[in-house]
C-alpha cells in the first residue's frame, strides 16, 4: 500500500464528497420527528414524534397521490425498461460503423434536452390550435387537460428522452462479449434471431436485473420536475404525486417537516423494494446485487 498510495488518494476524494453530501444531510432526517423552528435549530426543537407521518397518511388526497405515483412509476417501468434492451440488440448487429454512430448521436440527442424544454415541446405538439399531433390527426384536441392523457404523454416522452442514453450501458457489455461464439454460432447454422436468443440475451442477462433492481428502488421517485409542469388544474387526477404534495407542501408552505417525513417515508418504501427484489432475482435468477 506504501508503494501505491496515489490510488488511494484519488478514491479518497469522491469518497469525501459522499460522506459530505450523502451521509451528512441525513443529520437533518430528525426534523421529520420534531416541530422545527429555525430559531430554536433541530436538536432544541419539540419532539413531537410521529406526527407528520400521520398528518401525510390523513391528507384527503393521500390515496390519489400514492396511487398516481405507484401507477406513473409501474407504467413508466413496464413500458420503457424493455426499449434501450431492444435498441441495443438491434444496434449490435449493425455492421455499417458509420450508419450505427449516426443512429447512436440521434438517439443519444434526446438526453442532453432539460426537463424545461422538453415540456415546453410538449405542449407545443399537443397544442389545440397547431399542434403537430392534432394537425395529423385532423382534431382541436388539448391533451394536457385531459385526465387519461396525462400518464400516456409522461411515459411516451420519458421513452423518447432516456431510451437510446439507457443503451449504452446494454452495448458496452454486449461489446464484451467473445467473437469467437458468434463465429461459432455462424459455422453451425445458427441465425440472426438465434445468436440474439442464446448469446446475447444471456450475456446481458446480469445487467438486466442489476437495471431492474434499480429501477424498482426508485419506485416512489418519480420525477417532480416534468409531472410539476404539465400539470393543469384539469388533469390532477392523474398528475398529482407526491413529489409535487413535497414541493407544495415542504418548499411553498415551508413546512419543512411535513415535507422531510413524506421524503422518509419514500426512501423507505424504495428501500423496501430494492431488497424485495434483489431476493427475488436472487432466488429466480441466480443474481445477487445487495
Amino acid at each position: 500500500m506504501a508503494d501505491n498510495w496515489q490510488p488511494y488518494v484519488l478514491l479518497l476524494i469522491p469518497v469525501i464528497i459522499t460522506i459530505v453530501y450523502k451521509y451528512g444531510p441525513m443529520y437533518g432526517i430528525q426534523i421529520a420527528f420534531r416541530n422545527y423552528n429555525p430559531g430554536l435549530g433541530i436538536t432544541a426543537s419539540p419532539w413531537v414524534g410521529w406526527k407528520w407521518f400521520e398528518r401525510f397518511f390523513r391528507a384527503p388526497t393521500f390515496d390519489r397521490m400514492l396511487w398516481n405515483t405507484v401507477k406513473l412509476s409501474l407504467y413508466g417501468l413496464l413500458w420503457s425498461f424493455p426499449v434501450p434492451i431492444i435498441m441495443s440488440l438491434a444496434l449490435n448487429q449493425l455492421r455499417f460503423r458509420k450508419l450505427k454512430r449516426t443512429v447512436q448521436t440521434v438517439i443519444y440527442a434526446p438526453h442532453f434536452i432539460s426537463t424545461m424544454v422538453i415540456c415546453g415541446m410538449l405542449r407545443i405538439f399537443l397544442s389545440p390550435s397547431g399542434g403537430l399531433i392534432n394537425l395529423i390527426a385532423g382534431t382541436q384536441i388539448d391533451f394536457l387537460t385531459e385526465a387519461g392523457a396525462f400518464r400516456t404523454i409522461y411515459v411516451a416522452s420519458g421513452i423518447w428522452q432516456e431510451a437510446g442514453w439507457g443503451t449504452i450501458i446494454y452495448l458496452a457489455t454486449l461489446s464484451s462479449v467473445d467473437a469467437s461464439l458468434y463465429e461459432a454460432a455462424k459455422v453451425d447454422g445458427a441465425s440472426v434471431f438465434q445468436r440474439i436468443l442464446h448469446i446475447d440475451i444471456p450475456c446481458l442477462l446480469p445487467m438486466i436485473i442489476l437495471q431492474l433492481i434499480m429501477s424498482a428502488s426508485g419506485l416512489m421517485s418519480v420525477g417532480f420536475e416534468k409531472a410539476y409542469l404539465l400539470q393543469t388544474d384539469l388533469n390532477r387526477a392523474t398528475s398529482d404525486i407526491i413529489a409535487i404534495y413535497v414541493y407544495e407542501q415542504g418548499i411553498v408552505s415551508a413546512k419543512y417537516e411535513l415535507g422531510t417525513a413524506v421524503g422518509l417515508f419514500n426512501t423507505a418504501i424504495n428501500i423496501v423494494l430494492l431488497l424485495i427484489v434483489n431476493r427475488v432475482a436472487k432466488k429466480y435468477g441466480d443474481v445477487n446485487f445487495v
